[in-house]
């Protein structure tokens, strides 16, 4: 069974920083592309950052210089360093994946919560 599972939420406050892990488990064959969504409390899911199987990003202006994706192929890996976390970061984030053969898969996600 495939899965994504999220780890490294939790409670900040503000100008604090988070790192986020999405691993992915089970048969895999490749993983193209990964990224970070974020939803916030009554607003739709939005893309945070993506980074393609060669290693190119993007991010969302909202982050920008603040959060920097990552990725480790060898272990399956995406991950999000938050720094300089703002109170309007607090969501709950999600990590997606296209999964070569198995097509678009989305962890359970994780609470991140800033304080001000």
């Amino acid at each position: 069974q495939v899965r994504l599972v999220e780890s490294g939420g939790g409670l900040v406050q503000a100008g604090g920083s988070l790192r986020l892990s999405c691993a992915a488990s089970g048969s895999i064959f490749d993983i193209n592309d990964m990224s970070w969504y974020r939803q916030a409390p009554g607003k739709q899911r939005e893309l945070v950052a993506g980074i393609t199987s060669g290693g190119s990003t993007n991010y969302a202006d909202s982050v920008k210089g603040r959060f920097t994706i990552s990725r480790d192929n060898a272990k399956n890996t995406v991950y999000l360093q938050m720094n300089s976390l703002r109170p309007e970061d607090t969501a709950v984030y999600y990590c997606y994946a296209d999964l070569e053969l198995y097509g678009d898969y989305w962890g359970q996600g994780t609470q991140v919560t800033v304080s001000s």
